[in-house]
C-alpha cells in the first residue's frame, strides 16, 4: 500500500470539495495543519524552474506556506492563491514581455504564470534607489520611496475610480481603475498606509477637460477629463503590483468577496544574504540562495532599504522641495 503524504491530501482535500473546502478549513484534522505544505504536488512540479512561465521553487514553497498558514487564520478564502518573483527581468530572453506573476488553483490542478511589474524607485540628492526597466536592484518598505517590498500580503477590498476619458476606435471611453489593496506583515505591515496593492497597468498622459455635461463624471461645470492612455504591462509601477489590463480583470473577479495571499520574492533577509554573498563573490547554489541570473548579472548586487533609514531622506527632500500646489487642468483645444 502507497503512503500519501499528507501534505498531497490537503490538496487532495481541496481537488474533491472545491471551493467549499476553504470554509470547512477549521474541520479539517489539526494534523493535517501541521504539515508545512512543503512537499509539491507532481503536477506543480512540473511548472518549477527558473526558465520564463515558471517559478522558482522558493517562491512556490514559501507561497504555498503563507497560503496555508492564512487559511488556517480564515483570512485567506479562495481556492487560488498568488506568487510574484520580482528577481526576475521584464523582457524575457525572446524580447517579449516576461512572465513573474503567477496565479496557482490547486483545487483544479491550474497554474498560470503572467507579466508584472515592479516599483521602479527614485533617484534623490545622497541616495539612488532608483530601478532600471530591466531589473530590479533596489527594494525598500519606506513610504514615498516607489520601491517594492517582498513578503507576504493577504488581498482586502478592491475600489475603482474614474481616471477620465480615451480615444478608443473612434469612441470616447472612460477609464475605471480597479485597485486592490494589499494587506501585510513584518516588513509589509505598512502596506495599506502606503497604499500598496494590484492594479492595471494603464493611467492617462497629457490631460485636459473636455465638455461633456451629459457623462455621470462630469463637474459641476460640465466638463471631464481626456488623456491619452498608457499601458506600461511590461515597465515600472510605483511600488505596487501591476497587471494588463486582461489580467487585472481576471484578478479582480477571483478575489472579489474571496480574499487570498500574495507572496512577493525577494524578502529583506534574502536580499541582504545575496548581498553579502555578491561581495564575498560566493555561488548562490552553493550558499542555498536564490536570484534569477540573468538580473543578478545586470543588477550587481541587490539592496533592501528599511523604511527607518530612508523615509527620513525622503522627508528632508519633501521639506526643501514642498511638493507645488495642484494645477487645474487646462481646457482641450479640439473636439
Amino acid at each position: 500500500m502507497r503512503l500519501i503524504p499528507l501534505s498531497q491530501r490537503v490538496v487532495s482535500l481541496l481537488v474533491i470539495l472545491g471551493a467549499a473546502a476553504m470554509v470547512a478549513w477549521p474541520l479539517i484534522p489539526r494534523a493535517l495543519a501541521d504539515e508545512q505544505y512543503e512537499e509539491i504536488p507532481p503536477w506543480l512540479q512540473a511548472h518549477v524552474g527558473d526558465g520564463d512561465g515558471q517559478i522558482s521553487k522558493v517562491v512556490l514553497q514559501r507561497a504555498r506556506a503563507l497560503y496555508m498558514e492564512k487559511v488556517m487564520e480564515g483570512l485567506a478564502k479562495n481556492p487560488c492563491y498568488f506568487a510574484m518573483d520580482a528577481t526576475r527581468p521584464s523582457v524575457s530572453g525572446s524580447g517579449g514581455v516576461a512572465r513573474r506573476f503567477y496565479i496557482i488553483c490547486e483545487h483544479d490542478l491550474s497554474f498560470r504564470a503572467i507579466s508584472s511589474g515592479y516599483g521602479n524607485g527614485r533617484r534623490l540628492p545622497g541616495a539612488n534607489f532608483a530601478n532600471g526597466r530591466r531589473c530590479a536592484k533596489n527594494f525598500s518598505n519606506a513610504e514615498g520611496s516607489k520601491l517594492t517590498t517582498g513578503g507576504g500580503y493577504v488581498t482586502a477590498e478592491t475600489r475603482t475610480s474614474f481616471k477620465g476619458y480615451y480615444r478608443t476606435r473612434g469612441k470616447s471611453v472612460p477609464l475605471l481603475r480597479a485597485f486592490v489593496q494589499f494587506e501585510g506583515e513584518g516588513d509589509t505591515a505598512n502596506a495599506r498606509e502606503r497604499a500598496i496593492g494590484g492594479h492595471s497597468a494603464v493611467l492617462l498622459r497629457r490631460m485636459c477637460l473636455r465638455k461633456n455635461p451629459d457623462s455621470p463624471f462630469a463637474n459641476e461645470k460640465g466638463y471631464v477629463p481626456y488623456g491619452s492612455l498608457l499601458n506600461y504591462s511590461s515597465g515600472r509601477s510605483n511600488g505596487c503590483t501591476s497587471w494588463t489590463p486582461e489580467d487585472s480583470a481576471l484578478i479582480v473577479d477571483m478575489i472579489k468577496e474571496r480574499p487570498t495571499t500574495v507572496y512577493i520574492y525577494p524578502e529583506s533577509r534574502d536580499i541582504e544574504a545575496v548581498r553579502e554573498a555578491a561581495k564575498a563573490h560566493k555561488s548562490l547554489s552553493s550558499a542555498g540562495l536564490y536570484w534569477n541570473a540573468t538580473c543578478l548579472r545586470e543588477i550587481g548586487s541587490p539592496m533592501f532599504w528599511p523604511k527607518e533609514k530612508l523615509e527620513p531622506i525622503i522627508a528632508k527632500y519633501r521639506k526643501a522641495h514642498p511638493s507645488p500646489p495642484p494645477r487645474p487642468l487646462p481646457v482641450c483645444r479640439s473636439g
